[in-house]
Order: structure tokens, then sequence, then C-alpha cells
């Protein structure tokens, strides 16, 4: 059974290999973003050294090392889920021999390795020579960025395929998760590091799972962050992992006794 999910990946890999065009325009659109906020925040810098606890060089990396990273967790696996529960083919995927939500989740994994390897990876290269961009020596950082990149992924799946799931109840889920994917975008540290939030803000944001999709992950890329205090980001996102599961799970159960068709 193990082999049939790592055909999976490989499948979803394939597919996305099929689609030379995106791959190309991504990179480019990616680029264009990093520096338009590399610009931005050159600006509000001006003259000062430091600001949220970042320097204008920490800046450009972690924006760099966000959207990158962006490209690897991030997948339409709530769009997929939604629509397969609206014209019913859900139903099938429910009889078959394999745990619906785990084929999911290798369906994501398969299109972020192909964004890692063919997207991020050389689009790090480029902006990396065009920009500021510090990237790290020690390779132990790498393992530990490494890491925490792949729970950033698994956080993020996790988040989409709750949010998929909800179509099963609300029948027509696209406000939620279009309100997800700007949380996400938001609170996760992609557009704004938590550190530059007010106070009151940020000690909510830390009481949610977003900081640990992109904001520690790339605290830990610019070195922000050392020693024990890496290995701290790692587990919270551990922890977020785990407390996730639960309300996956719940849903899951309680979703499969409402399928109805939308259309057909």
């Amino acid at each position: 059974m193990s082999s049939a999910y790592l055909d999976i990946i490989r499948i979803r890999f394939l597919m996305m290999l099929a689609y030379r065009v995106n791959y190309y325009s991504g990179i480019i659109i990616y680029a264009l973003n990093i520096g338009a906020y590399y610009f931005l925040w050159k600006a509000i810098y001006g003259t000062k050294e430091v600001l949220g606890g970042l320097t204008l060089e920490q800046m450009t990396t972690y924006v760099a090392v966000g959207w990158m990273a962006r490209a690897f967790y991030f997948n339409n696996l709530d769009r997929e889920i939604a629509n397969e529960i609206k014209d019913g083919s859900v139903a099938i995927q429910l009889i078959r021999p394999y745990n619906y939500i785990l084929v999911k989740m290798m369906q994501g994994l398969g299109e972020g390795l192909f964004r890692l390897l063919l997207f991020s990876t050389p689009g790090m290269v480029v902006v990396s020579l065009l920009f500021s961009v510090k990237l790290p020596t020690d390779p132990k950082l790498w393992g530990v960025f490494l890491v925490m990149l792949f729970f950033s992924f698994l956080i993020n799946t996790q988040l989409n395929i709750i949010t998929g799931l909800s179509a099963f109840f609300l029948e027509n889920n696209e406000g939620l998760m279009r309100m997800k994917r700007v949380a996400v975008d938001l609170f996760s540290g992609l557009v704004v590091p938590m550190s530059f939030f007010p106070g009151w803000a940020e000690g909510i944001l830390k009481l949610l799972p977003f900081q640990a999709i992109t904001y520690l992950p790339g605290k830990v890329f610019t070195g922000a962050v050392t020693g024990s205090a890496v290995y701290d980001g790692l587990l919270i996102q551990l922890l977020w992992f785990v407390v996730l599961l639960a309300p996956l799970y719940v849903l899951w159960r309680s979703a499969r006794s409402r399928l109805f068709v939308q259309g057909g």
C-alpha cells in the first residue's frame, strides 16, 4: 500500500512537469514579487539599520525565502476537495482501498516537491544574484530549515484539507477558502513579519498556527534566532501539526455521513 502512495506523489509530480509554461512564468512572477517587496522595505528602512528585530539584509533574505518556501507548501487541495464534494466524485474516492485524506496529502507533496526542485531552488539562485540575499553557511542550519519547511507544508495542507472538507456542511465554501488564503498569507508573516505587528496583535498571532508556516522557518533561515530558540520553533511546528490532527479527524468522520451531490 505504501508504494501506491509513492506512485501518487510521482504522478502528481509528472502532471506538474507537463505544464512548463506555468513553471517558467512562476519564477518570473515570484522574482517580481520579491523585487517589489525589496524596494518597499528598503524605502521603509530608510536610514534605520534594524526594524522589527531584522536588518535590511535579513529582511531581504526573509522575503526571498518566504516566497520561495510558499512555492513548496502552497497547494489548492481545498478547492480540489470542495469541487469533488460538489460534483459527487468524492463518493468514488471513498470506496477505493486507500485513505482519501492521505491521498490528498501525497498529491500536495508531489506538487510541492516539483516546485521545490524545479522552481524554488533555481528561483532562489536567480533572486540571490539580483538582491542582497544572505544564505546560511552552516549545513546544520540548512537541515533544520528543511525540516521546518516540511512541517510548513504539513500544517498548511492540514488547514487546506479542513477548509475543503467544510464543503460537506456549507455546500458553498468559496468565501471560507478565500478568507483562509488571505489569513495564511497575512498572519503567517509572508506579507509582514509578525514582529512588525503591535504587541497585543503579535501575542494573539502566537496562539494561532499561522506563524508555523512562514514566520518561524524564515526567522531561522535569516539567523534572526539562534541557539535553543531554533529548536523551540521546530517544537511549535510539531505541536501545531499534532493539534490540527484532532479537528481534521473529527471533521472527516462527520463529513462521510453527509455526502450529497449538487450537480452531476
